[in-house]
Parts: structure tokens; C-alpha cells; sequence
């Protein structure tokens, strides 16, 4: 059996499209990252996945590619995604802890996770686990709120806080929400057996002043400028890293093979109806309503 997972930052029963997003004054936020992602992803891909993706917010910047998997720890948040994209063969729900995450080897060529890792108190074991899920010579892409970000440089030259920047141990400055140093990250990712690639300086301009004395075009278009510079000025507050996977291209697993058990990680699963089957040790997965849902399993 796993190792207990650490705590969970759980969205289930939230309203966190419309809490957060629509209509909250996030529409630089949203744009920026778009243009980070367009600048990042690759042309074209088998698989795609978005680790911790909730409402599916950026899934339409997967167009081009065949296959896409919307994974959350939440089940409400895929509900919401399922009811507003639909169910095809091409879209894929998946609710599952990042901790066991439920995919087999080459499951995926291309991954991102956006506005999640902040919320994790082990990043490093997250990182692990989407590294086993992805192809040789994938991509994946990774955003996570930068420690060192000019506003908290600031705060710390006048003392207005107490932690440095500039130490590379995360941050927790509420309950499951942290910040992370540019260093951390990037060692956390080659320990996972990433190769960070490009680093992209995201929403430079995040300060509510600036969006109320600023038209929303000339922000972003100061954003795509900036953002280039995070290679070697990161002191943004978010942070996107390019990373690829060793070795040569292969094709990603096909679908009945996409699924190993989180519990012992036994593959392939095999589906009886609505229930995805252990080949070694019988544990259940239920599959509601088109969700594949590997949080707990069925106990009878």
C-alpha cells in the first residue's frame, strides 16, 4: 500500500470558476499565462495533461493536440469542466490524488501544471510522480509562485517581513499555500529526472494599482515583453519552466493501457463497466458518470 499522502488542499463543493475567475479583475492573469503556454508547448502532441486543472480553465490551449486528460483531486471541479466541454473519446476525466497519481509509464508526451503547486507541502514527491507518467522526450511545463518576486524583495529591505527572499526553503504563508525559490524548483525538478529548459517571467504586473491605471492590451502586451527575461531576472511572481524528458520519442500508451492502480501500481487496470479492476491485488476504481475516480477505492 502507499504511503499516506500529506495534506490536501481541497477544492470538492467550491465555487472557484466563479469565485475567483469570472468577473474578479483576473483577466491579465489569465491572458499572460496564455501567452506563456502558446510560447512554451510544443506544435503538436499525442496526450495531453493538465495536473490539477479543476475547471479546465486552459484546456482550449490543447486544441492541437489528439487526446486530453483533465486530472483534479476534485470531483465538483471536473463535473463543472465535463458539463461546460463535454464527454468524447478525445476528453478524459480523471479525479486523483497527485501524490498516487493512477497513469501508467507513457502516459503522457505532454503535461502541464498551472496555479497547483503552490498548494502542495511535498512538491518534490508531486514531481516524482508526474515524471514516472511522462514519455521519453516529453514536455512539461510547470508554473509555480516565485519566492523571490520583486515585491517581497521590497517588503524585505524594509523590513516589512520577516523571511528572506533569497533562502531557497519554501514559504507556507497561509495553511497549504507556498512560494517557492527559483533554486528549489529547479533542483526538485532534476531530482524528478526533469531537464528544465526556458524559464518565462509571468505577470510582472500583478498590482492592483497598475490594472486600475492601465488598459488590460498595453499590460499584456508589457507581459509578453517581460517575459523572456525570466531566464535570468526571475523575480516575477509567477514563474514558468520549461522541461523535457530524456531519452527518444515513443508513442504514449494507448487508452486501455493509460491506467495503473494508485494503491499498488499494478498495470494495466482492466474496466469491467463502470469499475476499473487491479490485475494483482483486486483493489476497485469507480467511474462516475464518465469520471475515472481513483481518490478511494470501492470497498465492495
Amino acid at each position: 500500500m502507499p504511503t499516506p499522502s500529506p495534506a490536501v488542499c481541497d477544492y470538492e463543493g467550491s465555487t472557484y470558476r466563479k469565485d475567483f475567475w469570472e468577473g474578479k479583475g483576473r483577466d491579465y492573469e489569465d491572458a499572460v499565462e496564455r501567452i506563456a503556454l502558446r510560447r512554451l508547448l510544443p506544435t503538436a502532441g499525442q496526450r495531453y495533461v493538465d495536473f490539477g486543472g479543476g475547471f479546465g480553465r486552459l484546456v482550449d490551449e490543447a486544441a492541437r493536440y489528439d487526446q486530453v486528460v483533465l486530472m483534479d483531486y476534485s470531483r465538483s471541479m471536473l463535473q463543472d469542466a465535463q458539463t461546460r466541454l463535454g464527454q468524447s473519446d478525445r476528453m478524459i476525466y480523471v479525479a486523483a490524488d497527485v501524490y498516487h497519481l493512477p497513469f501508467a509509464d507513457n502516459a503522457f508526451d505532454v503535461g502541464i501544471m498551472c496555479r497547483v503547486i503552490h498548494h502542495l507541502r511535498d512538491a518534490p514527491a508531486a514531481l516524482r510522480q508526474i515524471r514516472a507518467s511522462m514519455t521519453p522526450d516529453a514536455t512539461f511545463l510547470l508554473e509555480f509562485a516565485n519566492k523571490q518576486n520583486f515585491k517581497a524583495i521590497v517588503r524585505y529591505l524594509l523590513r516589512l517581513q520577516t523571511w528572506s527572499p533569497y533562502s531557497h526553503e519554501p514559504i507556507e504563508f497561509v495553511e497549504l499555500n507556498f512560494d517557492f525559490h527559483p533554486a528549489y524548483i529547479q533542483a526538485a525538478l532534476k531530482a524528478a529526472g526533469f531537464e528544465p529548459q526556458r524559464r518565462l517571467a509571468v505577470s510582472s504586473l500583478r498590482l492592483g494599482l497598475l490594472k486600475r491605471l492601465l488598459p488590460l492590451g498595453l499590460m499584456v502586451a508589457l507581459d509578453r515583453v517581460i517575459q523572456p527575461t525570466g531566464g535570468v531576472l526571475p523575480i516575477s511572481p509567477s514563474i514558468f519552466v520549461e522541461n523535457k524528458t530524456s531519452g527518444s520519442r515513443t508513442p504514449v500508451a494507448p487508452l486501455e493501457a493509460l491506467f495503473k492502480c494508485p494503491s499498488c501500481g499494478a498495470a494495466p487496470l482492466r474496466r469491467e463497466r463502470d469499475v476499473m479492476l487491479c490485475p494483482t491485488h483486486g483493489h476497485r476504481w469507480a467511474i462516475h458518470n464518465g469520471i475515472y475516480d481513483f481518490k478511494e477505492p470501492l470497498t465492495s
